[in-house]
């Protein structure tokens, strides 16, 4: 195995090369914030560095929303992670974070070990306040979803169907994140974010209907 300094460097360049340009709030910003909130939480839950960091780095290398398929995604991550001479045991232990990182609309496994947790305590609170919001209309955009469609039932819609719009999201997936938090850390940082969601939507249904005048 290479040194584990050599593996983040590495994987830092791979992150980069693969999302550097993505327009859809998956980007390499996106990654390195994620990475930075995964360190602070991991050292706060004593969890491993290396698997937290590198977990970080690699998860939206292998999102299925940027590849032909999950399983795709996943090997991509795999394949690399082998030409690295990264031990098994570890390996194993990554493409277990990476493969059940996603919100996925809640349906996804709890995470077994508190690297797992970590790191998707990281990915979620960036999906929250200001850069959430900025986040969630990007990807909208991208997908060619409306804004807001009052009083329009999307309950029975699949979770990654571009017919909903960007309001409906802060519902189905933003505004549940504060409940599903595994770290301490991780609700602590997201009441402020989670608040700042709240006073968004009363502003953005004032506005909406005309309050303001």
């Amino acid at each position: 195995m290479q040194s584990e300094e050599f593996i983040i460097a590495a994987a830092e360049q791979f992150a980069k090369q693969e999302l550097e340009f993505d327009p859809s709030g998956h980007d390499w910003w996106h990654v390195h914030r994620v990475r930075k909130l995964a360190l602070e939480l991991a050292r706060h839950e004593g969890a491993n560095l290396f698997i937290c960091e590198i977990a970080a780095l690699l998860h939206d290398v292998a999102d299925e929303k940027l590849n032909e398929s999950k399983e795709i995604g996943l090997y991509k991550v795999r394949s690399w992670l082998i030409t690295q001479r990264v031990e098994d045991s570890m390996i194993q232990e990554i493409m277990t974070i990476i493969s059940t990182l996603s919100y996925n609309g809640g349906k996804n496994p709890p995470m077994e070990t508190i690297e797992g947790k970590v790191v998707q305590d990281a990915d979620r609170l960036d999906a929250l306040g200001a850069i959430g919001i900025a986040r969630t209309f990007l990807y909208s955009g991208i997908k060619g979803q409306l804004l807001h469609l009052p009083e329009k039932d999307f309950q029975n819609v699949d979770y990654r169907s571009n017919h909903k719009t960007a309001i409906y999201h802060f519902y189905e997936k933003l505004l549940k994140i504060k409940g599903l938090l595994n770290t301490n850390k991780a609700k602590e940082i997201a009441e402020s974010r989670h608040r700042f969601i709240e006073v968004y939507l009363e502003q953005f249904y004032r506005e909406w209907e005309l309050e303001d005048l």
